[in-house]
């Protein structure tokens, strides 16, 4: 249920509503947007009486909300939500591009690709220190020694880090990670969804799964933020289908689609929506065309010797020309 507040409204009153849902076991949500204030009622509202609400001086309209998301809804909050990654902001027009390669196999490589995405334009680092891979054979990442060399990295050029949480076991490792990654494999992981939800506030990245609807995603994004964290960035990375001349298939509608359902923000993962490396360009400019939020991109100083996804990995040449182009577009479209 959503409270729409009059304008110019008495702060007592508005306090005295919240108690009043409180004592009723419904959390209020408040959202003060530019136009108006809402507040998301969560909880079981089918015992409180909308007319009665409704009579309430400080209230200009009451409505049911039919989808299962709540806090995730753009109708709980009507304006985009801004995501402060360390500094770097995402969301609400800030535009940002995360970079780096696949896996963290060094140091040096990390450091190397870290100061090579920064002189390009990249803002925020990414980079595998735990990898899901579909064989147990594969490298499966350093662990808590690639999160060193990130932090590494991150201390050399200042950009924050975004690296992928698989285990809540592991969660003290990233105490220092900016960004946490839930990769498209967890994305309905419930358990580590609501556990990292009450465990911290860092920025959650939250991939879509291969298969997963968007309201399946929404749902996901639901639990990180019914559990406390309201601050979940949305990651498109295309879905699983007949087609095979690409590892996945795109659909680049779902970021307009997504700005309607959500006040979250959403970004583009050209990379593991194509697969290759020569698709990275087109797409990462047509995400942001689209008007996504972001970008995040891999990159890595070797493609041909990575230990995991060299094929769609860019180099840092090519990323340099993905990133003019990228600065290109949004100049002509948005400033």
């Amino acid at each position: 249920m959503i409270i729409v507040i009059k304008q110019g409204a008495d702060e007592a009153q508005v306090e005295n509503l919240k108690r009043l849902l409180q004592s009723k076991n419904i959390e209020p949500h408040i959202s003060k947007g530019s136009l108006q204030t809402v507040i998301g009622c969560v909880g079981d509202v089918a015992q409180i009486d909308p007319g009665l609400i409704e009579a309430l001086d400080v209230v200009e309209s009451v409505q049911r909300i039919q989808e299962p998301y709540k806090a995730a809804n753009r109708k709980f909050h009507p304006d985009s939500s801004m995501i402060d990654c360390s500094g770097v902001k995402i969301g609400a027009g800030a535009f940002a591009v995360i970079a780096g390669p696949c896996s963290v196999e060094s140091e040096e490589q990390i450091v190397f690709v870290a100061k090579a995405v920064k002189a390009a334009g990249a803002t925020l680092l990414r980079g595998g220190a735990f990898k899901p891979r579909t064989s147990p054979y594969s490298f499966q990442g350093l662990g808590k020694t690639g999160i060193d060399y990130l932090l590494s990295a991150k201390k050399e050029t200042g950009l924050p880090i975004v690296t992928e949480l698989m285990d809540f076991k592991d969660i003290e490792l990233f105490n220092d990670v900016d960004v946490i990654q839930i990769g498209a494999r967890n994305m309905q992981n419930f358990n580590l969804l609501k556990e990292v939800g009450a465990y911290t506030k860092k920025p959650i990245l939250l991939k879509r799964g291969m298969s997963a609807t968007l309201q399946e995603l929404l749902m996901s994004a639901e639990y990180v933020m019914a559990s406390g964290n309201p601050n979940v960035i949305l990651c498109e990375r295309g879905i699983r289908t007949f087609e095979t001349a690409m590892r996945n298939t795109l659909d680049l509608a779902v970021v307009p689609a997504l700005r309607r359902l959500t006040h979250l923000p959403v970004i583009v993962d050209p990379s593991h929506a194509t697969g290759y490396s020569y698709l990275v360009d087109p797409v990462a400019v047509a995400a942001t065309a689209i008007g996504a939020d972001g970008l995040i991109i891999e990159v890595h100083n070797d493609p041909q010797r990575a230990k995991c996804d060299g094929a769609q990995s860019q180099t840092p040449e090519m990323f340099a020309a993905t990133m003019q182009r990228i600065a290109t577009v949004r100049k002509a479209l948005f400033k």
